[in-house]
């Protein structure tokens, strides 16, 4: 890759957030800051959260201040702007297309009979994001079936995203419009802010992630993923036919090793040294 901007777009928890199992090196998040004040980068954290959630991570974990989020698994899409943040209202006219004028109460009510589906907080729900927590280790591949079923009686278009809480161990099952994965919502603000293919990178660790670490978009998964999520993202990456354009960012090949923002920082050393060279890495 050679280019003079990037699009930086990164998952947030367990990959710049050091809130997982493994260890943090010291100097990392600091030099991820200082890899973000870089005038060529333009910063977008892609995460589950949504946006009170987003500010507060950012407070508490000192990390750098972002020029847009997409919140709620790909369903909001936020710009900064001065001291607010700005909906990009262009993107919910677009997912809403797929859900058909269903409301989010009438596919809460098409599910009602599958007992493993424990529904999530209201705060974790918006209008075109529906999830639900479920035992960590229920029957998943047939739970994801039957809601597939149900759904596709109301005849609209979604996707299922299946991830795992590790520190709760609990499994979290976000059921969006077919089109407001992660994936799409940057390839929505790729176009939104004319960055091309190979002026775009997103890192990520889980299994929301998987939609974009198996596209052609440059991906860097960090040495602390699940291992199961790093056998997921490379069978994806060869199935689409895009195996070169996933990193795994390892704990020796890099000064900082690769957990969380160190792998960030591996993972954009391997495609674009010439950016990572302005950052100290000590």
């Amino acid at each position: 890759m050679m280019t003079n901007r990037l699009l930086l777009c990164t998952d947030m928890d367990r990959t710049i957030i050091p809130n997982g199992n493994h260890p943090e090196h010291p100097d990392a998040r600091a030099q991820f800051r200082q890899l973000c004040s870089l005038p060529e980068i333009t910063l977008a954290y892609v995460t589950g959260r949504h946006l009170e959630l987003v500010v507060e991570a950012i407070e508490r974990f000192n990390l750098p201040e972002p020029a847009y989020v997409i919140t709620d698994v790909g369903t909001k899409i936020y710009q900064k702007t001065d001291t607010n943040w700005t909906e990009l209202l262009s993107w919910q006219e677009q997912i809403a297309k797929d859900w058909q004028g269903q409301t989010h109460n009438q596919l809460q009510q098409k599910l009602r009979g599958l007992p493993e589906l424990k529904i999530q907080e209201r705060c974790k729900q918006n209008d075109y994001k529906l999830s639900y927590y479920l035992p960590v280790n229920s029957d998943h591949t047939n739970i994801l079936k039957q809601v597939d079923q149900l759904l596709m009686q109301l005849g609209i278009a979604t996707s299922l995203i299946m991830s795992i809480d590790e520190p709760e161990q609990v499994g979290l099952l976000d059921i969006l419009p077919q089109n407001a994965t992660k994936l799409h919502a940057i390839e929505f603000l790729q176009k939104y802010l004319d960055f091309g293919l190979e002026e775009t990178i997103f890192c990520g660790d889980s299994g929301n992630d998987l939609p974009v670490l198996g596209s052609q978009i440059p991906s860097v998964l960090v040495a602390n993923a699940d291992e199961n999520i790093k056998k997921q993202a490379f069978e994806l990456a060869e199935k689409n036919g895009w195996p070169r354009a996933l990193y795994l960012a390892n704990q020796k090949s890099f000064t900082l090793g690769g957990n969380y923002s160190a792998g960030v920082l591996q993972g954009i050393s391997f495609y674009l040294p010439e950016i990572i060279k302005k950052v100290r890495v000590s």
